[in-house]
Formats: C-alpha cells, structure tokens, sequence
C-alpha cells in the first residue's frame, strides 16, 4: 500500500502519518461538543439587562449594561457601587462574565424580578474576617475577584436556581439552601 501525501505532495512517513490521523481523531469529538452545546440564552439580544436588590444596603439598581456588543462604562460603574463590600465601602471592578452569567440565569429563569444579593465584591479585609468565622468561605475567595456573587430570586425555587446554574457549566455553583442563597461565579467549573 503506498504511504499517503502530505497537502504538499511529500510521502508521508509512518510516523507523521499516525501523528496527523490521531490529531484528527482527537479534534472531532472536541469539535462535536461544540456544535452540541446550547446556544447562549444571550445570543441575539441587543440589550443585556440586569436588576439588584442589595439585601444589606437595601439599594436597588436596574440597568443595561450592555448594548449592541458594548458594555456601557456608566452602568458598569453603578453595579459595581451595588455589588461593593457593604462592610468597607470598597468597591472592585466586577468581572463582565459574571454579569453575562447573571443576565444569562434571569433570562433562563424567564423572571424580570431583582436578583437579590447576599454578597457581591469582597474586600481581602472582609473575606479575611468570613473566613475566620466560617470554612465555607475560601482563603482567596473569588469574590475578591468581582468574579463572585452570591444570591436568590424571589419567585424562583432556589433548587431550580440551582439546577439552572449547573447546566450553564460556566462556572462555579455553591448551594446553601439553610442561608437560603446559590454562589455563582465564572472561575473553573466545580459545585459544592
């Protein structure tokens, strides 16, 4: 049997040819996930919207923050004055992923009610201080990050919050059903 053509013409060598067909082989499942996996909720809005209710401050805030593939830099600065350490006052960029993940969970939820928010952006002062309080909080927990939050919807089980969240697989997902609020975050995929 004659060795097969490299695209430039040239026999290919054993070698090079089970290299270039194992590489195949392994890129066709990872290429099938993709095409297999759900469509963003997000696909296709031109307006990305979201609304808090900071159970701490008692601030409400409901904006778009996104428009037309823009995030808008003045509603980004006024959820990140919602999501501060209420504790401090210090305020952290909040990560846009996380904002997507939240405006992606409402639109899944089919619910236009306020996210209420347990704890958003962490100051390492406040998450020092959890964290001697409590194991459940992490050293360098990704609230430190803006990348965190954690909360509950009115109106919505928070067991379907929950099983929302997982399926989106865009992140990290706590579930504390005696404090009564689901942790979301956009750091590697994991649940506890």
């Amino acid at each position: 049997m004659p060795m097969p053509k490299s695209p430039s013409g040239f026999a290919l060598g054993r070698r090079s040819f089970l290299k270039s067909t194992l590489s195949a082989a392994l890129t066709i499942p990872v290429l099938a996930k993709f095409a297999e996996a759900e469509p963003s909720a997000l696909a296709g809005l031109e307006e990305r919207s979201l609304a808090f209710y900071n159970l701490h401050t008692s601030e409400r805030l409901k904006t778009v923050y996104w428009h037309r593939g823009e995030y808008l830099p003045s509603s980004m600065a006024e959820i990140n004055r919602v999501l501060r350490d209420h504790r401090t006052g210090d305020m952290h960029d909040m990560n846009p992923r996380l904002l997507d993940l939240l405006c992606e969970l409402r639109v899944k939820l089919d619910t236009a009610e306020p996210l209420h928010i347990i704890s958003g952006y962490r100051s390492p002062a406040t998450n020092a201080l959890l964290h001697s309080q409590s194991e459940g909080v992490a050293t360098h927990s990704l609230h430190m990050d803006g990348m965190a939050t954690d909360i509950r919807i009115p109106g919505r089980d928070l067991a379907l919050l929950r099983k929302t969240a997982l399926s989106m697989k865009a992140g990290g997902v706590g579930y504390y059903p005696s404090s009564d609020f689901v942790h979301v975050d956009v750091g590697r995929v994991r649940t506890w």
